[in-house]
Protein backbone atom coordinates (compact mmCIF):
# COMPACT_ATOMS: atom_id res chain seq x y z
CA UNK A 1 0.00 0.00 0.00
CA UNK A 2 1.41 3.56 -0.91
CA UNK A 3 1.10 6.25 1.20
CA UNK A 4 1.43 10.09 -0.14
CA UNK A 5 2.91 12.53 1.70
CA UNK A 6 0.17 14.26 4.22
CA UNK A 7 2.38 17.76 3.78
CA UNK A 8 4.44 17.77 0.47
CA UNK A 9 6.87 20.32 0.21
CA UNK A 10 4.85 23.00 -1.61
CA UNK A 11 6.48 24.04 -4.88
CA UNK A 12 6.80 27.95 -4.74
CA UNK A 13 6.53 28.50 -8.94
CA UNK A 14 2.99 26.58 -8.40
CA UNK A 15 2.18 28.77 -5.55
CA UNK A 16 2.71 31.70 -7.60
CA UNK A 17 1.16 30.77 -10.76
CA UNK A 18 -2.23 29.75 -8.76
CA UNK A 19 -2.51 33.90 -7.39
CA UNK A 20 -1.54 35.24 -11.19
CA UNK A 21 -4.44 37.54 -11.92
CA UNK A 22 -5.22 39.18 -15.74
CA UNK A 23 -6.93 41.89 -17.06
CA UNK A 24 -7.16 42.29 -20.91
CA UNK A 25 -8.72 45.81 -22.57
CA UNK A 26 -11.06 45.12 -25.80
CA UNK A 27 -9.39 43.19 -28.53
CA UNK A 28 -8.80 44.74 -32.23
CA UNK A 29 -7.88 43.33 -35.50
CA UNK A 30 -4.42 44.43 -37.00
CA UNK A 31 -4.88 43.56 -40.84
CA UNK A 32 -1.62 44.46 -42.96
CA UNK A 33 -2.27 43.98 -46.38
CA UNK A 34 0.51 43.19 -48.72
CA UNK A 35 4.59 43.94 -47.35
CA UNK A 36 4.12 46.76 -45.00
CA UNK A 37 4.47 47.78 -41.48
CA UNK A 38 2.29 48.46 -39.03
CA UNK A 39 4.23 50.92 -35.73
CA UNK A 40 2.29 49.72 -32.48
CA UNK A 41 4.42 52.09 -30.40
CA UNK A 42 5.38 52.12 -26.75
CA UNK A 43 1.85 51.50 -24.42
CA UNK A 44 1.95 51.20 -20.62
CA UNK A 45 0.69 47.71 -20.14
CA UNK A 46 1.66 44.49 -21.89
CA UNK A 47 0.66 43.97 -25.44
CA UNK A 48 -0.67 40.16 -26.42
CA UNK A 49 -0.48 39.37 -30.00
CA UNK A 50 -2.45 35.91 -31.52
CA UNK A 51 -1.95 35.12 -34.85
CA UNK A 52 -4.53 34.58 -36.79
CA UNK A 53 -3.26 34.37 -40.44
CA UNK A 54 -0.38 35.16 -42.78
CA UNK A 55 3.70 35.14 -41.48
CA UNK A 56 5.66 38.46 -40.79
CA UNK A 57 7.48 39.68 -37.86
CA UNK A 58 7.10 41.18 -34.83
CA UNK A 59 10.21 44.29 -34.81
CA UNK A 60 11.97 46.22 -31.88
CA UNK A 61 14.50 49.03 -31.63
CA UNK A 62 16.34 47.16 -29.04
CA UNK A 63 15.77 43.15 -29.00
CA UNK A 64 15.76 40.82 -32.03
CA UNK A 65 13.03 40.00 -34.08
CA UNK A 66 10.30 37.74 -33.68
CA UNK A 67 9.11 35.68 -36.30
CA UNK A 68 5.39 35.23 -36.76
CA UNK A 69 3.33 32.20 -38.32
CA UNK A 70 -0.16 31.32 -37.54
CA UNK A 71 -1.21 29.70 -34.07
CA UNK A 72 1.51 31.52 -32.31
CA UNK A 73 0.89 33.68 -29.14
CA UNK A 74 3.16 36.49 -28.06
CA UNK A 75 2.87 38.56 -24.96
CA UNK A 76 5.16 41.87 -24.93
CA UNK A 77 6.37 43.55 -22.09
CA UNK A 78 5.45 46.94 -20.78
CA UNK A 79 6.23 49.75 -22.46
CA UNK A 80 8.37 48.07 -25.62
CA UNK A 81 8.26 50.13 -28.69
CA UNK A 82 7.34 47.30 -31.62
CA UNK A 83 5.73 47.25 -34.63
CA UNK A 84 3.83 44.55 -36.49
CA UNK A 85 5.45 43.62 -39.78
CA UNK A 86 4.29 41.97 -43.14
CA UNK A 87 6.54 39.90 -45.44
CA UNK A 88 4.00 40.20 -48.39
CA UNK A 89 3.93 36.80 -49.37
CA UNK A 90 0.94 34.35 -50.31
CA UNK A 91 -1.45 34.11 -47.12
CA UNK A 92 -0.94 31.00 -45.25
CA UNK A 93 -2.99 29.53 -43.12
CA UNK A 94 -6.77 30.91 -42.91
CA UNK A 95 -7.67 32.25 -40.16
CA UNK A 96 -10.44 30.02 -37.88
CA UNK A 97 -12.47 33.05 -37.90
CA UNK A 98 -12.54 35.59 -40.90
CA UNK A 99 -11.61 38.53 -39.28
CA UNK A 100 -13.63 41.28 -41.60
CA UNK A 101 -17.12 39.89 -39.98
CA UNK A 102 -15.70 40.49 -36.33
CA UNK A 103 -16.98 43.27 -34.91
CA UNK A 104 -13.99 44.62 -33.44
CA UNK A 105 -11.67 47.83 -34.05
CA UNK A 106 -9.71 47.12 -36.80
CA UNK A 107 -5.87 48.96 -37.44
CA UNK A 108 -4.74 48.93 -41.04
CA UNK A 109 -1.72 49.01 -43.21
CA UNK A 110 -1.30 48.50 -46.71
CA UNK A 111 1.75 47.63 -48.78
CA UNK A 112 3.12 46.41 -52.28
CA UNK A 113 2.23 42.27 -52.84
CA UNK A 114 -1.43 40.48 -51.93
CA UNK A 115 -0.75 38.98 -48.97
CA UNK A 116 -2.15 39.25 -46.09
CA UNK A 117 -0.88 38.93 -42.27
CA UNK A 118 -4.16 38.88 -39.61
CA UNK A 119 -3.23 39.41 -36.10
CA UNK A 120 -5.64 39.37 -32.92
CA UNK A 121 -4.04 42.00 -30.41
CA UNK A 122 -5.11 43.24 -26.40
CA UNK A 123 -3.35 45.30 -23.61
CA UNK A 124 -3.09 43.17 -21.16
CA UNK A 125 -2.82 43.89 -17.16
CA UNK A 126 -0.71 40.84 -15.28
CA UNK A 127 -0.35 40.81 -11.07
CA UNK A 128 -1.02 38.99 -8.32
CA UNK A 129 -4.38 38.54 -6.59
CA UNK A 130 -5.14 42.29 -5.58
CA UNK A 131 -1.73 43.05 -6.49
CA UNK A 132 -1.23 44.64 -10.13
CA UNK A 133 2.09 45.76 -11.85
CA UNK A 134 3.73 42.37 -12.46
CA UNK A 135 4.27 43.01 -16.45
CA UNK A 136 6.73 45.80 -14.83
CA UNK A 137 9.02 42.71 -14.11
CA UNK A 138 8.97 41.47 -17.71
CA UNK A 139 12.01 42.18 -19.64
CA UNK A 140 11.23 40.15 -22.93
CA UNK A 141 8.57 38.46 -24.81
CA UNK A 142 7.15 35.58 -24.25
CA UNK A 143 5.91 33.08 -26.59
CA UNK A 144 4.20 30.51 -27.31
CA UNK A 145 3.11 27.80 -30.30
CA UNK A 146 -0.01 26.47 -29.92
CA UNK A 147 0.66 23.52 -31.91
CA UNK A 148 3.25 22.54 -28.76
CA UNK A 149 0.34 23.07 -26.26
CA UNK A 150 -2.86 21.47 -27.03
CA UNK A 151 -4.63 22.91 -23.77
CA UNK A 152 -3.91 26.47 -24.35
CA UNK A 153 -5.10 26.03 -28.03
CA UNK A 154 -8.18 24.76 -26.95
CA UNK A 155 -8.26 27.54 -24.63
CA UNK A 156 -7.32 30.29 -27.29
CA UNK A 157 -10.25 29.01 -29.52
CA UNK A 158 -12.68 29.53 -27.43
CA UNK A 159 -11.37 32.95 -26.42
CA UNK A 160 -11.87 33.60 -30.31
CA UNK A 161 -15.23 32.57 -30.02
CA UNK A 162 -15.92 34.45 -26.93
CA UNK A 163 -14.58 38.04 -28.69
CA UNK A 164 -16.80 37.02 -31.47
CA UNK A 165 -20.05 36.13 -29.73
CA UNK A 166 -21.05 38.25 -26.70
CA UNK A 167 -22.72 36.31 -24.20
CA UNK A 168 -23.53 36.07 -20.43
CA UNK A 169 -20.00 36.09 -18.18
CA UNK A 170 -17.83 37.29 -21.13
CA UNK A 171 -15.42 39.60 -19.39
CA UNK A 172 -15.20 36.67 -17.07
CA UNK A 173 -13.95 33.65 -19.66
CA UNK A 174 -11.88 35.58 -21.39
CA UNK A 175 -9.83 36.32 -18.37
CA UNK A 176 -9.84 32.88 -17.42
CA UNK A 177 -8.76 31.66 -21.08
CA UNK A 178 -6.10 34.46 -21.26
CA UNK A 179 -4.82 33.13 -17.43
CA UNK A 180 -4.44 29.51 -18.79
CA UNK A 181 -2.47 30.78 -21.95
CA UNK A 182 -0.25 33.29 -19.64
CA UNK A 183 0.29 30.00 -17.17
CA UNK A 184 1.36 27.94 -19.89
CA UNK A 185 3.81 30.67 -21.71
CA UNK A 186 5.22 31.14 -18.09
CA UNK A 187 5.39 27.47 -17.32
CA UNK A 188 7.22 26.29 -20.68
CA UNK A 189 10.00 28.78 -19.58
CA UNK A 190 10.56 28.39 -16.28
CA UNK A 191 10.51 24.27 -17.06
CA UNK A 192 13.56 25.59 -19.47
CA UNK A 193 15.04 27.18 -16.70
CA UNK A 194 15.39 30.62 -18.91
CA UNK A 195 16.83 33.70 -16.91
CA UNK A 196 14.06 35.85 -18.35
CA UNK A 197 11.37 34.38 -15.88
CA UNK A 198 13.83 34.67 -12.21
CA UNK A 199 11.22 36.71 -11.42
CA UNK A 200 8.30 34.45 -11.04
CA UNK A 201 10.43 32.52 -8.52
CA UNK A 202 11.45 35.33 -6.64
CA UNK A 203 8.17 36.08 -5.66
CA UNK A 204 8.22 33.16 -3.54
CA UNK A 205 10.60 35.10 -1.35
CA UNK A 206 8.67 36.60 1.54
CA UNK A 207 10.78 39.36 2.38
CA UNK A 208 11.55 40.79 -1.15
CA UNK A 209 7.53 40.02 -1.99
CA UNK A 210 6.96 42.65 0.61
CA UNK A 211 9.19 45.08 -0.49
CA UNK A 212 8.13 44.48 -3.85
CA UNK A 213 4.42 45.10 -3.47
CA UNK A 214 4.99 47.73 -1.38
CA UNK A 215 6.46 49.42 -4.30
CA UNK A 216 3.73 48.13 -6.17
CA UNK A 217 0.84 49.21 -4.50
CA UNK A 218 1.98 53.10 -4.09
CA UNK A 219 5.23 54.14 -6.37
CA UNK A 220 4.64 57.78 -5.51
CA UNK A 221 5.29 57.06 -1.70
CA UNK A 222 8.73 58.49 -0.04
CA UNK A 223 10.26 55.17 -0.79
CA UNK A 224 14.54 54.59 0.30
CA UNK A 225 16.58 52.45 0.05
CA UNK A 226 17.06 51.82 3.73
CA UNK A 227 12.99 51.78 4.26
CA UNK A 228 12.79 48.90 1.46
CA UNK A 229 15.42 46.92 3.16
CA UNK A 230 13.77 47.43 6.44
CA UNK A 231 10.35 46.06 4.76
CA UNK A 232 12.35 43.22 3.46
CA UNK A 233 14.19 42.32 6.78
CA UNK A 234 17.64 42.45 5.46
CA UNK A 235 20.49 45.10 5.46
CA UNK A 236 20.55 47.39 2.63
CA UNK A 237 23.46 45.76 0.93
CA UNK A 238 21.79 43.00 0.97
CA UNK A 239 18.82 43.84 -0.34
CA UNK A 240 19.84 46.19 -3.01
CA UNK A 241 22.11 42.75 -4.28
CA UNK A 242 19.36 39.96 -3.58
CA UNK A 243 16.94 42.60 -5.52
CA UNK A 244 18.94 43.06 -8.69
CA UNK A 245 19.56 39.20 -8.91
CA UNK A 246 15.90 38.37 -8.91
CA UNK A 247 14.63 41.56 -10.61
CA UNK A 248 17.14 42.21 -13.10
CA UNK A 249 17.45 45.77 -12.16
CA UNK A 250 18.53 48.04 -8.70
CA UNK A 251 15.40 48.50 -6.11
CA UNK A 252 15.61 52.18 -7.00
CA UNK A 253 16.16 52.30 -11.03
CA UNK A 254 13.20 49.39 -10.66
CA UNK A 255 10.97 52.07 -8.89
CA UNK A 256 11.76 54.81 -11.33
CA UNK A 257 10.88 53.09 -14.26
CA UNK A 258 7.37 51.56 -12.38
CA UNK A 259 6.72 55.30 -11.24
CA UNK A 260 7.20 56.39 -15.05
CA UNK A 261 5.29 53.47 -16.22
CA UNK A 262 2.21 54.18 -13.86
CA UNK A 263 2.52 58.31 -14.98
CA UNK A 264 1.70 56.70 -18.52
CA UNK A 265 -0.78 54.84 -17.75
CA UNK A 266 -2.38 58.06 -15.90
CA UNK A 267 -1.87 60.42 -18.51
CA UNK A 268 -3.69 57.70 -20.87
CA UNK A 269 -6.78 57.29 -18.52
CA UNK A 270 -7.52 59.79 -16.71
CA UNK A 271 -7.73 64.10 -17.32
CA UNK A 272 -5.77 64.65 -13.81
CA UNK A 273 -3.33 67.72 -14.70
CA UNK A 274 0.05 67.30 -15.36
CA UNK A 275 1.31 68.22 -12.12
CA UNK A 276 -1.25 66.51 -10.22
CA UNK A 277 0.13 63.15 -12.07
CA UNK A 278 3.51 64.24 -11.11
CA UNK A 279 3.04 64.34 -7.77
CA UNK A 280 0.87 60.96 -7.78
CA UNK A 281 3.56 59.28 -9.15
CA UNK A 282 6.15 60.74 -6.61
CA UNK A 283 8.02 63.70 -8.22
CA UNK A 284 7.67 67.09 -6.56
CA UNK A 285 8.37 68.94 -9.66
CA UNK A 286 6.84 69.53 -12.35
CA UNK A 287 10.08 69.59 -14.10
CA UNK A 288 11.88 67.20 -13.07
CA UNK A 289 8.78 64.45 -13.87
CA UNK A 290 8.88 66.06 -17.53
CA UNK A 291 12.75 65.44 -17.85
CA UNK A 292 12.12 61.62 -16.47
CA UNK A 293 9.54 61.12 -18.84
CA UNK A 294 10.57 62.41 -21.96
CA UNK A 295 14.13 60.37 -21.06
CA UNK A 296 11.59 57.42 -20.70
CA UNK A 297 9.01 58.03 -23.37
CA UNK A 298 10.56 60.13 -25.68
CA UNK A 299 8.21 62.81 -25.76
CA UNK A 300 6.94 65.56 -22.92
CA UNK A 301 3.59 64.43 -20.61
CA UNK A 302 1.50 66.64 -22.25
CA UNK A 303 2.07 65.36 -26.06
CA UNK A 304 1.87 61.62 -24.51
CA UNK A 305 -1.31 62.00 -23.43
CA UNK A 306 -2.72 64.28 -26.93
CA UNK A 307 -0.94 61.45 -28.86
CA UNK A 308 -3.09 58.68 -26.94
CA UNK A 309 -6.51 60.75 -26.81
CA UNK A 310 -6.07 61.15 -30.70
Amino acid sequence: MYMTNPNPTPDPHDLILSELDIEADPFAICALEGACTLGLGRVPGATLHYVLGGQGQLRFQSLPPIDLVPGRLVLVPSSLHHSLCNHGGGQVGLPVCQPAGLDLDQHVARGEGSGNMVVLCSTVRLGLRDTHGLVDLMRVPLLLDLADAPGAAQAINALVGEVTQPRTGRRAMIRALLLQCVIEMLRQRLDAGDPAVLWVGALADPGLWRSLRTMLDDPGAAHSLEGLAEVAGMSRSRFAARFQMSYGRAPMGFLRALRLARAAQLLSERRDPVKRIAQMVGFTSRSAFTRAFIEAWGQSPRAFRQDKAG
